[in-house]
């Protein structure tokens, strides 16, 4: 994929800029992510929830947990302690805020740092999930190959994801939201200039589908699976170490 980044006239890596970006919205994200899915991811992540929870983890790592909200869902559906870990501080310091009022703080432990290098064991977590943050990996294969190495043997790995709906006319439709649509109302709320480009830009670079399971395969992953959500708008892929 190509190395797309949120802001072309910044000498910063992705990395950095992504840290940035998200430093940036992290007050209005979470009503950004509802206004802009029309609540659609909500019923997203209930059902990596549901997945989740299948396999009764004891320990469970989302990765660019963002504001926590996948994280306090899966707290509520599950007796497993958490570990949200993300890059950006100003999106950790909205997710301690809600972990807090949902009286989580002893079942939540909110940590920022690097998906490509994380401070963690081998063989350290039953479930590791990712929702749409593998995209803003600087390097996709050296944050898979640290998942994979902190994940228990029979652990599994579950991304959501954005990805490419295919069928018309839900692919033109989609196509004209995310150009047109999305970048607008989400400079006009976040006030960020480039957040709301850079978001359908990342998607269309990234892959999906096929592409995806293959990508999870060389990285050692086994029996990687995906499904399409609302039109092939967002994908979940479940693999297993």
């Amino acid at each position: 994929m190509s190395n797309v980044k949120p802001y072309s006239d910044s000498d910063l890596t992705k990395k950095q800029q992504v840290e940035q970006m998200f430093d940036n919205i992290s007050g209005k994200y979470d009503l950004l992510n509802r206004i802009l899915s029309m609540g659609i991811d909500v019923s997203w992540r209930k059902k990596v929830v549901k997945s989740v929870k299948k396999e009764n983890p004891k320990t469970i790592l989302d990765i660019a947990t963002g504001t926590g909200d996948l994280a306090i869902a899966m707290a509520k559906a599950t007796d497993a302690k958490i570990t949200g870990f993300d890059l950006s501080a100003g999106m950790l310091e909205v997710g301690r805020k809600k972990v807090k009022e949902q009286n989580l703080e002893n079942r939540i432990e909110m940590i920022q740092g690097d998906a490509e290098k994380m401070p963690f064991a081998d063989n350290s977590f039953d479930v590791i999930t990712v929702a749409f943050g593998v995209r803003n990996f600087e390097n996709l294969k050296k944050g898979l190959d640290d998942i994979y190495r902190v994940l228990k043997p029979g652990g599994k790995f579950i991304i959501l994801e954005f990805s490419q709906p295919e069928a018309v006319p839900m692919k033109q439709l989609y196509t004209f939201y995310s150009r047109y649509v999305l970048p607008k109302i989400g400079k006009k709320i976040s006030k960020d200039q480039s957040a709301y480009t850079y978001l359908p830009d990342s998607v269309k670079a990234f892959p999906y589908g096929d592409e995806m399971k293959k990508i999870l395969k060389n990285s050692n992953f086994v029996e990687p699976y995906d499904k399409k959500l609302t039109f092939g708008i967002a994908s979940i892929y479940e693999s297993l170490k």
